[in-house]
């Protein structure tokens, strides 16, 4: 008799999955008027998390997916490898301070990775790392669910101490404290409403710079608009309420700053943004002459201009003025006033630079070939010394530290290499394996080609395949994952994830579109899939796909597509503007509503990339593309698998919420549209090392998608 229950309640189950029945939605009349076309916004009401009637859905849409996902026989053997790959130890690149060395380090499955600091050098007299390090700051143990992160640090010149901060359940809100790196105490110090900002310590140590915002209306602190950022001055010891204002523009509430001290303490060096725009201001201030103001170097949003380092009065800078793949230059500040001449040290190339740093007396350039990286070292007069050699196609980071080091450390990454750390040393120019993981699978076991596909213009667009050893091959019917982003000069490079090994390992084919919007080929690239030029990104999404599809890779039945936040965006449109191309679809932490966004928190900043509704000519590009306007009822659309989290206060979580409401209204076909919302958990990012969210959560999401892949692509 048990044996027939079994039987009966596992029919039943299998009944519930291909009949799914969609919670009702709370609705509205609500009709927007833009420009004279009118709107309608039915599902206004879920932009409210907190309401009765919301609340009601979310539990009823996660109970539905939930019983959906667990019903998926292979999950819990995707999950039990999932941990497998994601249980190896992972560092961060070590950063110099006062003789010490501090850096992140995760045994595996710790929800959270904790800093460490190494005190002593070994013997030899070599500046190498030596020693036992030591825990400094275990954000394990600041939550019982480990949802608390740490989400930066700064150490003060002498390496004595910490400011650090730290977010809640994923929240881009930060609180951030000072710990005392010889005792491992904190000081009573504690800075609130602080956001998108960094610490830099005064070279006495006295205390730090940082910027903040004024403190949103209580209850609205997920939601609100947040505008008005400020640059505040905190002396340690004493309370927030009286840090001294450094910089603000009230006549500017677009404007974001980031304020950083010299590494020779004389320039405190302030970096203003519009929005996400990389163009920039650059200001700086003497600190060795007191009483004075800012003095404006950079000033007319025209290009972008990093800082990289001054030596006396000479800067020097990363820019794309002129140079659309970036160049170093210099200028020199004595003479004062803005727009001082650029002096080229290091030419634009035919590689976009990726980023600059000035350590060892040498400039290191990251370039990004191919949209994969290349090191190489100049010197300060601009002449080529050589290149970093590089175990693979793969991604660069780190390479940071003082003119006067005479080392650096560096993160690889690649498909099938978990992060390895490196340690360049100056003087003899060996390059080694500072830390290395242990993984249970080699790399040598694994395909990678990079293909070059035409878009729908013509334009050849780098793509990345991963396959098992031997199988990257054109069988017509492989189930394949592929993956996209595309927006805010942002470059999609090799990396490894267990998700993705995970996928490859069970016999599918990843594949890594580096499509327009991204930094792959410098600005050039990124202009090309922005503003009026958006549907160029998803152009080359669809024709990737359709690529995939000609040569014979798989079909459209065995298609797969994959993006998070303006990527979530990306997959949203490409499906509404081609669902016949794919099998099923994830959209994780979309920007959904294209004529809403700029309304909550701070989405007002994205109008740099996306154009904003309130003005006549961008609202008509939005509609065209917002994928929750252009869901079409009667449509049979792919499988899709739509993923929030109800404390994302970056993308917030009733962009999806609306979306996937109107997809499963749209729905005319049989495949499932379903919404995954997790709880204290925000926008998520970081990939396997410094991600806000745990480590537990990442694996059971990731299960979750793959489970949902295996099920509608096999």
């Amino acid at each position: 008799m048990k044996i027939l229950a079994f039987f009966a309640l596992a029919a039943l189950a299998a009944s519930a999955v291909s009949a799914l029945t969609y919670p009702k939605a709370p609705t509205s009349n609500q009709v927007d008027d833009y420009h004279g076309t009118k709107v309608a916004d039915p599902y206004r009401p879920l932009e409210d998390p907190d309401a009765p009637a919301t609340r009601t859905w979310i539990d009823a849409e996660n109970a539905l997916t939930r019983g959906y996902l667990d019903a998926i026989p292979e999950r819990p053997a995707i999950e039990k490898r999932l941990k497998e790959l994601w249980n190896y130890e992972r560092y961060s690149s070590p950063v110099r301070q006062g003789g010490r060395y501090f850096f992140t380090k995760n045994d595996g499955l710790q929800n959270q990775s904790v800093l460490y600091v190494l005190d002593r050098l070994n013997g030899d007299g070599l500046d190498r790392p030596g020693g036992t390090p030591r825990v400094l700051l275990d954000p394990n143990t600041l939550s019982k669910d480990g949802t608390t992160s740490l989400s930066g640090y700064a150490v003060s010149h002498d390496g004595k101490l910490l400011a650090y901060g730290t977010s809640a359940a994923g929240s881009d809100w930060n609180e951030w404290k000072v710990r005392d790196v010889d005792t491992g105490n904190d000081r009573t110090d504690r800075l609130q409403w602080v956001k998108f900002s960094g610490a830099s310590w005064a070279p006495d140590g006295s205390g730090f710079y940082y910027s903040r915002y004024d403190a949103p209306a209580k209850g609205q602190e997920l939601q609100a608009v947040v505008k008005n950022q400020k640059v505040y001055f905190h002396r340690l010891g004493s309370p927030q309420a009286e840090d001294p204002l450094v910089y603000a523009r009230p006549d500017q509430p677009d404007w974001l700053f980031s304020a950083n001290v010299t590494d020779d303490g004389r320039w405190l060096i302030l970096n203003v943004v519009q929005g996400t725009s990389s163009k920039s201001r650059v200001y700086r201030y003497d600190l060795h002459r007191k009483g004075g103001e800012f003095v404006k170097i950079f000033d007319r949003y025209d290009a972008k201009y990093q800082f990289i380092d001054a030596v006396g009065t000479t800067f020097y800078f990363l820019t794309d003025k002129d140079a659309p793949r970036g160049r170093v230059v210099s200028v020199d500040v004595a003479g004062g006033g803005a727009e001082p001449p650029l002096h080229d040290v290091v030419a634009q190339s035919e590689s976009a630079i990726e980023g600059v740093s000035l350590v060892g007396d040498r400039f290191v350039v990251d370039y990004l070939q191919d949209a994969a990286s290349h090191v190489k070292l100049f010197s300060l007069d601009g002449k080529l010394e050589k290149e970093i050699p590089l175990p693979t196609l793969g991604t660069v980071a780190g390479l940071t530290g003082k003119r006067t080091d005479r080392e650096t450390f560096f993160s690889f990454v690649s498909f099938a290499y978990p992060v390895r750390i490196y340690r360049y040393d100056f003087d003899s120019g060996e390059n080694a394996i500072f830390r290395e993981p242990k993984v249970p699978l080699k790399p040598e076991d694994f395909d990678v080609k990079e293909v070059f596909y035409p878009s729908k213009d013509g334009t050849k667009i780098p793509m990345f395949l991963v396959a098992k050893k031997g199988t990257l091959t054109k069988t017509g019917d492989r189930p394949t994952l592929l993956y996209g982003y595309g927006g805010f000069d942002l470059a999609q490079t090799p990396t490894y994830t267990a998700r993705v090994m995970t996928w490859v390992e069970r016999g599918g084919l990843y594949a890594l579109a580096c499509i327009r919007g991204g930094s792959e080929y410098g600005e050039e690239w990124h202009e090309n899939g922005m503003l009026g030029k958006k549907q160029n990104v998803f152009d080359d999404f669809a024709w990737a796909a359709k690529w995939l599809i000609a040569e014979q890779y798989t079909n459209a039945g065995h298609l797969a597509v994959h993006g998070r936040s303006n990527g979530g965006l990306l997959v949203g449109a490409t499906v509404n503007q081609h669902p016949e191309l794919f099998g099923a679809a994830i959209a994780q932490a979309g920007v959904m509503d294209m004529l809403r966004y700029q309304k909550f928190t701070i989405g007002w900043a994205w109008a740099s990339d996306y154009g904003s509704a309130d003005k006549p000519g961008e609202f008509a590009w939005l509609r065209a593309y917002s994928p929750l306007h252009n869901v079409a009822k009667g449509t049979k659309y792919p499988a899709v698998l739509v993923l929030t989290a109800d404390h994302d206060d970056r993308v917030v979580p009733g962009h999806s919420f609306k979306y996937a409401a109107a997809m499963q209204a749209a729905q005319a076909g049989v495949k499932p549209i379903l919404i995954r919302i997790e709880t204290q958990a925000g926008h998520g990012g970081g990939g396997d090392l410094g991600s806000d969210t745990s480590v537990a959560k990442q694996v059971a999401e990731s299960a979750d998608i793959l489970a949902f892949l295996e099920k509608n692509t096999r």
